[in-house]
């Protein structure tokens, strides 16, 4: 019986365009408002065709173990079947939601002391 591995999908934006990876571990890291991705993965069935973002994705992630994204760059992650080609597109029509750095402090004044 083989041992099922998950497979993650995670799009998010870095330089103004949107990079789409998949990897085997992600999850929250202990750097407050990141997320670590490690083992990432690269289609290797299509060596017939060299897809020119995939190469580049392949180049830029080469020598890195583990990757911190901050979350508020963080598109979407799924857990997946099989990998697929990573690929770097465009970002010309998505724009992070701003979300503040750290959470708001309820000081417990609700307004109704005299």
């Amino acid at each position: 019986m083989a041992i099922r591995q998950e497979i993650y999908r995670i799009t998010f934006l870095n330089k103004g365009k949107v990079y789409e990876i998949f990897a085997r571990q992600v999850y929250q890291s202990e750097l407050y408002g990141f997320i670590e991705v490690e083992e990432f993965l690269f289609d290797e069935r299509s060596q017939m065709l060299v897809d020119p973002s995939e190469e580049k994705l392949k180049m830029e992630f080469q020598d890195v173990k583990r990757s911190f994204i901050p979350l508020q760059a963080i598109l979407r992650i799924d857990e997946v079947e099989k990998t697929g080609v990573a690929k770097i597109s465009s970002g010309d029509n998505i724009m992070p939601f701003p979300l503040p750095a750290f959470g708001t402090r309820n000081s417990g004044n609700t307004g109704n002391e005299s």
